[in-house]
């Protein structure tokens, strides 16, 4: 991770994108979500495991939120050069395996990972109505074993905000690969 980056913090706000090529041919910015109740942003990849064992976990979440005012964009920064596994093209073909709910963006210069100090796949930033950061970290307890999950990190944040209470705990160290950097 570059030294000069710093992670966003609890009530930051949400960084300025634009411009991000979507696997659907569109392009995604922070405007494209400004009418969402909440806004949850989602570092990713083709080829991490802990990736590929969350995608389904991630996929029926984002699918029950989505009525609830959940907008959710998953963002691959990944280089590809040693990872073509996370090229754009294998962007487009896992995205359609997986019927992803969301759109799947490619950060090719890295500034958005950058913007949010993300340095994990993945890695989630959940923000609220007014775009402020309220959750930050990973998706519950237990990568490996779903039926083991004792604690559902971005689930509890979620249903926190949309109750209008205070999220019980809103930073979780993540766990996963570390974004592959450019050099």
């Amino acid at each position: 991770m570059n030294p000069l980056m710093e992670t966003l913090k609890i009530h930051d706000q949400l960084p300025q994108f634009s411009n991000l090529k979507g696997v659907d041919g569109k392009s995604y910015g922070r405007e494209t979500f400004k009418n969402a109740s909440y806004l949850l942003i989602v570092f990713s990849c083709n080829h991490c495991p802990y990736v590929k064992a969350y995608e389904d976990r991630i996929i029926k979440f984002v699918n029950e939120y989505k009525e609830k005012g959940l907008a959710t964009l998953y963002i691959n920064s990944n280089e590809d050069k040693n990872y073509p596994e996370d090229s754009f093209e294998e962007m487009v073909i896992r995205a359609k395996e997986k019927n992803f709910p969301f759109p799947y963006v490619r950060d090719e210069d890295q500034s958005v990972a950058k913007s949010f100090g993300a340095t994990h796949t993945p890695e989630f930033f959940l923000f609220d109505k007014e775009r402020k950061l309220r959750y930050h970290g990973r998706f519950d307890d237990n990568w490996r074993e779903p039926e083991n999950v004792m604690r559902h990190y971005l689930k509890e944040a979620l249903d926190a905000l949309i109750e209008g209470a205070d999220v019980p705990e809103p930073e979780v160290h993540s766990i996963g690969c570390t974004i592959k950097w450019l050099h």
